[in-house]
């Protein structure tokens, strides 16, 4: 197959020639050529470089979240223990698109404001390529502030200081004090009612690369990265401790301290890999509320960082909503994926015949999961861990010719027509993909694709092109015909 297609510009994964002969093929269907270069170059993208807000509780961060992404979805309630299904959204300014981390809507727990705030910075900074810091200018900079601060230098990243709550001139004076703070120009800003947000945003954008500074797979054939996920004390620790065949320091954090991400590198199946750490972040006993969101916090750093979501469940206990957030995560993070299920040993008959009535009730959406069964205890079926990584990875990276992909559409459209509705037959043209890692189709129609119908097209190309263990992202271009002339 042809792997080798230049990648990088702005064709998305398609080399020159393919896509003039795309573009060809546009053109006699009567499309606009302009709209269906920007429809590829947008599905094409690489990973989306990622922005954090941060800041202390009830200085505006949620809401600012929301006013980013244009749309109320962040929570803004102020109470401790919200816990949240997602940390980050998808948004785009000016045509530019990237991710947004929101680190809002976790006030305080038994150590005290400081330690809450520092630990969602932490997390939220280790995840990101640029930081937006919010400072309520009404208030000033605190000493909860300027601890974040510290943080923030040590981290070396872009930041943009942003002076909320800034309603009218009257507050500019309030919002000029805080270049004391040392990290640059305030911009000054009110959230709720989105005055100053567009210059903000704009800065934004200048802090931000255009791609993250994370590549995949270099060409220098560094080692792959792994994320090994799962709720607290699903056995991650010891996971990564048996597959790295000793016992690896657990880091003890202390309270307002800034830990380093330790990045383990494992030697497996002949191979070394990069796992990225996330069970080496000890859960304290004692922080019961905010757990489930701190636990978010770290998945989503680490899945960020990684090719590979491994997620560990334990095959013990029934699956958990839990459990399920973290895979979604995983798969709209447009990782690979593997389903580790842990403490297999364990189970008897009964136990395993229920396990799979679960499988097959709430992991539905993703048969295509890579699956092990292992014993991070005893060490079983340890060996077949890598296999599954390996078969995942090549999945997310599969890139199939535009020509056999359109042969293979023929085929489908030819076999399996879509239902005639109100009385038309929307038909699929031609398609192209766009992009890999995860791979990512542009299908171009005569009308709209029913769900149903664009799930047999996805489960079809699973079975023509063995995407195992990787999402696969399917957007479709509905465009009225255009006049030939121009």
């Amino acid at each position: 197959m042809n792997d080798q297609i230049p990648t990088g510009d702005e064709h998305g994964a398609l080399g020159d020639a393919e896509y003039a002969e795309f573009m060809e093929l546009a053109a006699e269907e009567g499309f606009d050529l302009e709209e269906v270069g920007g429809d590829i170059a947008a599905a094409g993208h690489g990973p989306l470089p990622v922005l954090a807000v941060i800041g202390r509780p009830n200085v505006g961060k949620s809401t600012l979240v929301n006013r980013i992404i244009g749309r109320r979805e962040a929570v803004v309630e102020d109470k401790p223990g919200v816990t949240r299904d997602r940390v980050t959204y998808e948004a785009d300014w000016n045509g530019r698109r990237f991710k947004v981390v929101d680190t809002g809507g976790w006030e305080q727990d038994v150590l005290g404001i400081d330690a809450s705030v520092a630990l969602q910075a932490e997390f939220a900074i280790e995840a990101a390529d640029a930081v937006v810091f919010v400072v309520d200018a009404k208030v000033g900079a605190t000493d909860t502030d300027e601890a974040v601060v510290k943080l923030l230098r040590r981290a070396g990243k872009p930041v943009v200081l942003v002076a909320n709550k800034v309603d009218g001139p009257s507050g500019e004076a309030d919002a000029a004090m805080l270049w004391s703070l040392g990290l640059g120009e305030p911009h000054p800003i009110s959230a709720l009612h989105g005055r100053g947000t567009g210059d903000m945003l704009d800065a934004a954008l200048e802090a931000l690369p255009e791609a993250p500074a994370q590549t995949f797979g270099t060409a220098l054939g560094g080692p792959r990265r792994i994320a090994l996920i799962g709720r607290p004390n699903v056995g991650k620790s010891s996971l990564l401790n048996k597959v790295a065949g000793e016992e690896r320091v657990v880091v003890n954090e202390v309270a307002g301290t800034t830990r380093d991400p330790v990045d383990e590198m494992i030697e497996l199946g002949g191979k070394t890999w990069k796992f990225v750490d996330t069970a080496g972040i000890r859960r304290r006993v004692h922080l019961q509320e905010g757990a489930d969101y701190y636990a978010s916090l770290r998945t989503a750093a680490a899945v960020e960082k990684a090719e590979v979501a491994v997620v560990l469940i334990d095959a013990s206990e029934s699956i958990s909503v839990q459990d399920q957030r973290i895979i979604t995560m995983a798969v709209e993070a447009g990782r690979a994926l593997v389903i580790a299920y842990n403490k297999w040993d364990t189970l008897d008959e009964e136990r395993r015949f229920y396990l799979e009535r679960e499988i097959e009730r709430d992991l539905v959406q993703i048969p295509w999961a890579m699956r092990v069964n292992v014993s991070a205890r005893t060490g079983r079926h340890m060996e077949k861990l890598v296999p599954a990584i390996e078969t995942a990875l090549a999945g997310w990276e599969t890139r199939i010719p535009t020509g056999r992909l359109n042969a293979f559409l023929g085929e489908i459209v030819a076999s399996h027509p879509h239902p005639i509705r109100g009385g038309k037959q929307p038909r699929i043209l031609f398609g192209t993909q766009a992009g890999t890692k995860p791979p990512r189709f542009v299908l171009f129609a005569s009308g709209f694709l029913e769900a149903g119908y664009r799930r047999f097209v996805e489960r079809r190309l699973r079975e023509e092109f063995s995407f195992d263990g990787t999402p696969i992202h399917i957007s479709v271009r509905v465009r009225e015909k255009r006049s030939k002339k121009k």
